[in-house]
């Protein structure tokens, strides 16, 4: 069966190349089941996590915690045996909450701040419904908004389910653009959980307070607001903002062959204070260092060098994956990165999405039927959707081909996505164990490849590309269209 399989997966890897490659070092039939032994019998990501988790807390970026989290990540890349670890260092914008009190009509509700709203405010206002807080809305009653504090959805409702939602910093920026005094969110989480996340576009303080709230406080406003009565709103809040540095973690397995060719692997360290950030996105970022371990453990030849990077600043609007393609176009580096893969609230990966570089599905199948021979759970569930809002779209805004894993876990598990249930407790071991292994697989044969089907684009295929992929109007809402506006 092991010749059989060796067989099998040498043949792939050959048909993938366009040629016989004899002379590479370790066939992918024997890494692959390398890996697969590795990780099984020997993951720390799990461990790792739990320990992070129970020392450090949250590891919300420019906090104590933060820095305790940036120094972890690069002691166990030290451990790992990696010689080339560096820190990147990037200047931002810290928030802190400090206090915020939500009244309706008099009667105090529970709400928490999201990120970025003004340092101190003191808002009344009468309160609008402005349901799922889609373009649409904020067009169907433009000339009342003026004013008034916007109460609408994080989710789309049910009547919008077909509709594509906009990010809630994206809605927040709508608000601001017709006018709102302040915004109400309501979670889509049963279960009175509060949810936080930035409400800026651009990573700098807001001018309206923006705050959220559970799906049952927002249900019983709604039920109030049906019968006719009106509600006046007042925000009060207190928030901390100041200059800081935080710093991205990289640690480098250098190419044998295509040195001068660069895979990115990476997610985001930082969390929100509510919690732990074990979800989000410690599954990920946990992922990326066992990857790194399983490589160096196993001592793994590559053609390409792989970066594997830790960014710190995700949830303030992407700030250490901008700050690092930035520095990238400075030096004149960006051209060598071949490939950027985004580990965020990744968890039991069961297949890729290619986020619209459909050029690459056929290799990505071939190397899933292969993963799937190996453990005949791995279900291939390959996608290629286009997406925003996290660490792969500064890339992808360059051109770069980037991709994610598809991940399998349980539905309580998203429910704790930026709220203060996002504990510990939520981790499923094995969805880590097999996050590392099928990820490893898979950027081996990527590293490994003579060809990558998907190449840079240039600025008009970039700029067609996104417009494709309806992006267009989220990125200019963001203001990171970087392209004349017709």
């Amino acid at each position: 069966m092991r010749l059989l399989l060796s067989l099998a997966i040498s043949i792939f890897i050959f048909s993938c190349n366009h040629k016989n490659d004899e002379k590479q070092e370790l066939p992918c039939s024997d890494a692959f089941s390398l890996i697969n032994e590795e990780v099984i019998k020997h993951s720390e990501a799990y461990q790792n996590l739990q320990q992070a988790t129970a020392t450090i807390g949250h590891r919300l970026t420019g906090t104590e915690n933060g820095n305790k989290a940036e120094e972890f990540v690069f002691s166990l890349f030290k451990k790992y045996g990696f010689s080339e670890v560096q820190y990147l260092p990037f200047e931002a914008n810290s928030w802190l909450r400090l206090s915020v009190k939500t009244s309706i009509n008099g009667d105090e509700i529970k709400t928490v701040s999201l990120a970025h709203t003004p340092v101190k405010a003191d808002t009344t206002a009468q309160v609008i419904d402005l349901g799922s807080g889609l373009q649409s809305d904020f067009s169907r009653y433009s000339e009342n908004i003026k004013g008034k504090i916007v109460l609408m959805n994080i989710n789309t409702l049910f009547s919008d389910s077909s509709s594509m939602n906009l990010h809630r910093s994206e809605k927040t920026e709508l608000a601001i653009k017709y006018g709102a005094a302040g915004v109400l969110f309501i979670n889509g989480v049963p279960g009175e959980v509060l949810l936080t996340g930035t409400a800026s576009v651009t990573g700098e303080l807001i001018g309206i307070p923006a705050v959220c709230m559970s799906l049952e406080s927002g249900n019983k406003l709604r039920e109030r607001m049906v019968k006719g009565e009106k509600l006046q709103a007042r925000i009060e809040m207190n928030n901390y903002s100041n200059k800081i540095m935080a710093r991205n973690v990289v640690a480098t397995w250098p190419g044998a062959e295509k040195s001068n060719e660069v895979i990115i692997i990476g997610g985001h360290l930082d969390s929100w204070d509510l919690a732990t950030g074990a979800i989000d996105n410690g599954i990920g970022s946990f992922s990326i260092i066992d990857i790194a371990r399983t490589f160096s453990a196993l001592r793994l030849t590559t053609k390409r060098t792989i970066k594997f990077v830790l960014f710190m600043g995700e949830e303030e609007g992407l700030l250490g994956s901008k700050a690092l393609v930035k520095k990238a176009k400075e030096l004149g580096g960006i051209s060598n990165i071949t490939y950027m893969l985004n580990l965020d609230m990744t968890g039991n990966a069961n297949g890729f999405n290619l986020y619209g570089r459909d050029e690459m599905m056929s290799f990505t199948d071939s190397i899933c039927n292969i993963i799937k021979m190996i453990d005949s759970t791995f279900a291939s569930n390959n996608s290629s959707s286009a997406g925003l809002h996290s660490d792969h779209q500064p890339f992808m805004l360059e051109g770069i081909p980037v991709l994610a894993p598809n991940s399998n876990m349980n539905k309580e598990v998203y429910n704790c996505y930026h709220s203060s249930c996002d504990h510990f407790e939520l981790v499923n071991e094995n969805d880590m164990v097999n996050n590392v292994r099928f990820v490893s697989m898979f950027l081996f044969a990527l590293a490994n490849t003579n060809t990558i089907p998907a190449k840079h684009f240039s600025e008009n295929e970039t700029q067609n590309f996104l417009i494709k992929h309806q992006l267009k109007e989220k990125l200019l809402l963001g203001k990171e269209w970087k392209w004349a506006v017709e």
